[in-house]
């Protein structure tokens, strides 16, 4: 087994924990939860717009760590409101993805900085 762990990610922000932004073992790669953060801090939007920009952390951490978009074969969708803000980020992930990878939702107590989504995800590669 090979573990390796993604740290500093070019466009992506800085952590302020002591996390890794992703861990690969093998074919597999674990990306933490993202938030619509930014250079100078998270900023507040529609679930449609924090989601977008989560997204694109979680496929910059994925092309860092060697993984395509198309790699990702699970989403983790946390939620501050799930009935209010799910079905712009079904339209958003219906945008992003061809072939829709396995998710879960979920809707939480509360997510760092007051967000609306916060965003994990699982790829992998396809040993052929």
């Amino acid at each position: 087994m090979t573990k390796r762990h993604i740290g500093e990610v070019q466009g992506v922000p800085r952590l302020a924990s002591p996390i890794s932004n992703a861990v690969v073992i093998d074919d597999t790669c674990h990306i933490s939860g993202q938030l619509a953060v930014y250079d100078n801090g998270y900023h507040a939007g529609t679930a449609y717009e924090e989601a977008r920009r989560a997204f694109e952390l979680v496929f910059l951490i994925a092309r860092e760590a060697g993984f395509e978009q198309r790699d990702i074969v699970y989403v983790d969708l946390a939620f501050s409101d799930l009935g209010k803000d799910l079905s712009e980020v079904d339209r958003l992930y219906g945008e992003l993805f061809a072939s829709p990878p396995a998710r879960t939702i979920y809707e939480a107590a509360a997510l760092p900085f007051g967000a609306r989504v916060k965003i994990q995800a699982i790829a992998m590669r396809s040993s052929k």
